[in-house]
């Protein structure tokens, strides 16, 4: 599973755009005896996944929503709800990156990839278990159909979304599939995985995880599973304080907090506005998902993406 994660995630964007995604879903699951649901760009404006369609519009390679069933527990079962996000990549879109290391943006799918990779470890394992992954996928280009700094934009949940800045785009896509997964299965418990914030990067460096949960005994177990493994995470707060500063004087929210103020904690806090009452885990993997300058080296660890998360979750998931 961290292989076949590696290999996915080390994919050039000219390589791998949404549709890749979604047809290397498409394959594994036909060979894993896994449902799989391919969501596209006009279903998704019908369906009401404002923000996919909002990050995505700026590309010719169109935004994808992918599902992937494992269903081996009893058919009563809440599933556990697994989302990554996929920018195949980012650009920043209007609000332009620096060209300094762009390149490294190909990783900004790393989410989506784990979750692939766990999807795929699972259903070999046989795991008796319902999952579903959820996948939203994108390209963020800049270009005459971009969503822009400025617009309102209305979310899957119904909430409204004051675009300050292009480029925290991985927050508007989870916001939508964690909507659509709570919705659509009322799981007992939801995870994410994202590359998600540089500040995660300055609070916590290259070789440990950012967690953030609505639930104590979820993130406990996540963090016993992160002793077995040692793919280490370290608990961030998210409290009422933190909830304010992404609010916003013109739509429910924004997606930006104030300033470089807990910029991990404040794109959390956008993520929380997305779920009800669920248990759920936010894990930012923007540091460790691949190796970059003060990464550790670890002989299992090559130059390139490392696979964080599927080790990680499977224990989890084997646990429960």
């Amino acid at each position: 599973g961290v292989l076949f994660t590696k290999d996915i995630a080390n994919l050039p964007p000219n390589d791998c755009t949404p549709t890749t995604l979604a047809n290397v879903s498409k394959i594994l699951s036909k060979k894993n005896r896994m449902k799989c649901s391919i969501i596209s760009k006009k279903e998704l404006e019908k369906k009401g996944f404002g923000g996919i369609v909002a990050v995505g519009q700026g590309s010719k390679n169109e935004p994808k929503l992918i599902i992937l069933e494992h269903r081996m527990g009893s058919r009563n079962e809440k599933p556990i709800v697994l989302v990554g996000k996929a920018v195949t990549f980012d650009t920043g879109g209007i609000s332009l990156k620096p060209g300094e290391k762009m390149d490294e943006m190909k990783f900004d799918k790393c989410g989506g990839c784990t979750v692939i990779g766990i999807m795929k470890a699972v259903s070999e394992l046989k795991l008796p278990i319902n999952i579903v992954g959820i996948i939203p996928s994108v390209e963020n280009m800049p270009g005459g159909e971009s969503y822009r700094p400025g617009d309102i934009i209305k979310l899957y949940s119904g909430k409204t979304a004051e675009i300050l800045n292009t480029d925290a785009e991985g927050r508007i896509i989870l916001s939508d599939a964690l909507s659509f997964g709570e919705k659509q299965y009322s799981p007992k418990a939801i995870i994410d995985f994202a590359t998600l914030t540089g500040a995660c990067i300055i609070a916590l460096g290259t070789n440990v995880a950012g967690i953030i949960s609505n639930n104590e005994k979820l993130s406990q177990k996540i963090k016993e599973s992160s002793k077995r493994t040692t793919e280490e995470v370290w608990e961030l707060p998210l409290n009422n304080d933190y909830m304010d500063m992404i609010k916003s004087d013109v739509a429910d929210m924004k997606n930006v907090g104030i300033g470089r103020a807990a910029g991990t904690i404040t794109a959390a806090a956008f993520l929380r506005n997305a779920i009800k009452d669920t248990p759920w885990v936010h894990i930012d993997i923007a540091g460790v998902a691949w190796t970059q300058v003060a990464t550790k080296d670890k002989p299992y660890n090559p130059k390139g993406a490392t696979g964080f998360g599927v080790r990680l979750i499977l224990d989890y998931l084997q646990n429960i």
